[in-house]
């Protein structure tokens, strides 16, 4: 019974590290958001152009060498699901949201896993 609650511990401790890092500010919030299928310029670029379309998105910031995404948002307009979402919709994996199977089929050949024969030109 012990080791059961340690394990639950640990469960709950890592299932709350995972997700995204959220800041609060007054009404807006910034979170951190892992994306690791990120590889390029090119990534970058359409990921913050398609985030600066979200309602309520105010800044999107995307560091594809350390495959993180830094999004500035109006709580009241939106959430960390939708943005984990939209970047989903978009092709790339973002915390626990796997790309959308069919955006991801469309991204040009750099912008793709290694495994899927993509990665850095």
């Amino acid at each position: 019974m012990k080791k059961l609650n340690v394990l639950l511990l640990l469960t709950i401790a890592f299932a709350s590290v995972a997700g995204a890092q959220v800041v609060k500010k007054g009404g807006q919030q910034i979170a951190t958001i892992k994306t690791p299928t990120v590889q390029c310029e090119s990534c970058k670029k359409r990921i913050e152009s398609y985030l600066s379309r979200e309602d309520g998105v105010l800044k999107a910031v995307v560091d594809y060498k350390r495959k993180t995404t830094k999004v500035t948002f109006v709580s009241d307009r939106t959430n960390i699901e939708n943005i984990k979402t939209a970047i989903a919709n978009v092709g790339y994996d973002a915390d626990d949201v796997l790309a959308n199977p069919e955006t991801y089929k469309k991204l040009p050949t750099c912008c793709k896993k290694t495994e899927d024969g993509g990665g850095k030109e």
